[in-house]
């Protein structure tokens, strides 16, 4: 039997129609774009205007998640999945007129790395068109990182063969939690001061932990890596997370 929260996650088998109208395509060529938004409330929030959004959302076919967060930065997440920049700008503005205060955000594109191209359609596509949240894994994390590229650890001034060598350390390194993490990482160049976002997904919170752990002694990472700040939390029911924000 499904959960009110997988009920919720449902997306329509049709595309629905543009949530605004259409001028200058705002559509990403391919794959999804990815809204992360970090709230407080405000006094004059409405969690019920809040919840309204967010169904009115993925009533036009938005991936929607709502994490309830730990920590001072912010109380609550929502993170949002659509091809069309319109559809997530007007989640964003509905949840700032129902009184969520945005402290943070990150704006990305779901990739296929350029160490992956040689994968198949079918292990390309859940990169490019992922459907979230994954059963079992309610525990959430996000960070955004780069690449150095100063004096002797300039990740881009290394050959490609080397920096596709790095890459699949790396890969390893992460495959060893399958089943207990699901790593996201989209690309934001062009969109942020950070390179990528990375979203994890995972099954305790200790997890998480160990994952980025074991993650920073890969070369690709303690030599190259540059990491910003981290949100924590867990996945939950739109409106329960929004009734406590």
């Amino acid at each position: 039997m499904e959960t009110e929260y997988e009920q919720s996650q449902q997306r329509p088998e049709e595309p629905a129609e543009q949530m605004v109208a259409m001028g200058p395509s705002s559509r990403v060529r391919a794959g999804l774009a990815v809204l992360h938004l970090f709230a407080n409330p405000s006094q004059s929030y409405d969690p019920e205007d809040a919840l309204r959004v967010v169904k009115d959302a993925q009533n036009h076919g938005a991936q929607v998640m709502t994490v309830a967060l730990l920590g001072h930065r912010a109380q609550t997440a929502v993170m949002a999945l659509h091809p069309d920049l319109r559809v997530l700008r007007e989640l964003q503005v509905g949840l700032v007129r129902a009184g969520l205060v945005l402290g943070d955000s990150f704006l990305s594109i779901t990739e296929v790395s350029e160490y992956s191209q040689h994968l198949s359609e079918e292990r390309k596509r859940p990169r490019l068109y992922p459907e979230l949240p994954p059963a079992g894994l309610p525990n959430w994390c996000f960070y955004p990182m780069l690449k150095r590229r100063e004096g002797d650890f300039n990740w881009y001034a290394l050959p490609y063969q080397e920096r596709e060598r790095l890459m699949y350390g790396h890969g390893a390194s992460g495959r060893k939690f399958a089943g207990r993490v699901l790593q996201l990482v989209t690309g934001a160049t062009g969109l942020s001061e950070w390179e990528w976002g990375v979203t994890l997904f995972a099954e305790r919170p200790d997890d998480i932990k160990d994952v980025v752990y074991t993650l920073r002694y890969d070369e690709a990472s303690a030599r190259y890596g540059e990491f910003g700040r981290f949100y924590v939390g867990y996945l939950d029911d739109p409106a329960e997370v929004l009734a406590r924000a």
